[in-house]
């Protein structure tokens, strides 16, 4: 058993929730877990585990929480799909408090290693605007390198990178133990799949099941469908956090898959699972992003000698799966069933 105190803040959420689940596993018996949603809307919750609502925009709440820690894993933010962070840039911005508050708890309490979860949104947007060749953007693998001159997505890439920036000089000036890797789209069971927070993956499964389940056998589609992202299973997503947080890695790092696919192809492998083909309807001035994002593994390879690697494929099936299940459960109003809630601080 590993006896230190550890952090999850955002735990409450799917990659914090995963990351909570993974720490059990691997023998932590002391474990802090902190989200802003009430107890009973978390995606996983565990009895032998310190559950805290709490805000984290707060100060003093942040002490709470980094009182007695070794270790902090900061996940805390408001975000969700193209349609959330579009349409909430400046509750998106605010998540600036969280980061920065939770910096100087931990400086306070001497906590030993830091680490933030940042985003692919912090990229120069007019790399990513790439010419359509007929089937697809163009998907430029974004290096690290390529997070400057500056232009990144409006309200939650400009609040990651400024936040990444109050890390660096927390570790400069302070000597703070600071890890900070950049999320590419992270997708897997526990995972928002409905209510406007859901990114691609999910929103996909969900829109094929419920056309296949209705029989109404049509999906909507945001954009043209051409735009081009690459999508990281969850399991490589804590795995990557575990190794970048024992690493000697001081610069911020890329963490998502390489391999990259337009939405049309995403649509593409969820009707093969689902054993269907549906109408497409194109809904051109929905939220969609920028055109093409691909993640760079070069340095992380490097660095590590891993990348993630599980097949888009893969991740896929299971995730449909799950959400097929969930679906199921919440049309029949079924006890347990995972409820999404827009929980936003006012």
């Amino acid at each position: 058993m590993r006896s230190k105190l550890v952090v999850v803040t955002g735990a409450g959420g799917f990659i914090g929730g995963s990351l909570v689940a993974s720490l059990r596993q691997r023998g932590y018996s002391q474990i802090r877990a902190v989200d802003l949603k009430p107890l009973d809307h978390w995606y996983q919750k565990f009895d032998d585990v310190e559950n805290l609502s709490l805000d984290l925009n707060e100060k003093e709440n942040c002490e709470i929480v980094a009182k007695g820690a070794s270790d902090i894993y900061n996940l805390a933010a408001n975000m969700g799909g193209m349609g959330f962070i579009e349409s909430h840039k400046a509750l998106c911005m605010l998540s600036v408090l969280i980061n920065t508050h939770m910096l100087m708890a931990a400086r306070k309490y001497n906590v030993e290693r830091y680490f933030y979860s940042s985003s692919a949104c912090i990229y120069n947007g007019h790399l990513q605007h790439t010419s359509d060749d007929g089937d697809r953007f163009k998907a430029p693998a974004l290096k690290e390198a390529d997070a400057y001159p500056a232009l990144s997505e409006d309200g939650y890439g400009w609040e990651k990178l400024f936040s990444e920036r109050m890390c660096r000089h927390y570790m400069e000036d302070f000597g703070l133990y600071v890890r900070v890797a950049r999320f590419h789209n992270v997708y897997g069971p526990w995972g928002t799949w409905f209510g406007g927070r859901e990114k691609a993956p999910a929103a996909i499964c969900r829109k094929v099941i419920e056309a296949k389940l209705t029989g109404k056998h049509e999906i909507e589609i945001w954009g043209t469908g051409h735009q081009s992202r690459s999508f990281m299973y969850i399991d490589d997503c804590i795995k990557g956090i575990e190794l970048i947080m024992d690493s000697g890695i001081i610069e911020p790092i890329n963490l998502g898959s390489s391999e990259a696919v337009s939405i049309n192809q995403l649509v593409d492998i969820v009707e093969e699972i689902a054993g269907t083909n549906l109408k497409r309807n194109y809904v051109l001035d929905a939220p969609k992003g920028v055109n093409g994002r691909n993640s760079d593994n070069t340095l992380i390879r490097e660095y590590l000698s891993w990348e993630p690697s599980i097949p888009l494929r893969t991740g896929l099936e299971r995730t449909y799966a799950w959400i097929h299940e969930q679906y199921q459960l919440r049309e029949r109003g079924a006890a347990g069933v995972v409820r999404e809630i827009d929980f936003v601080k006012q």
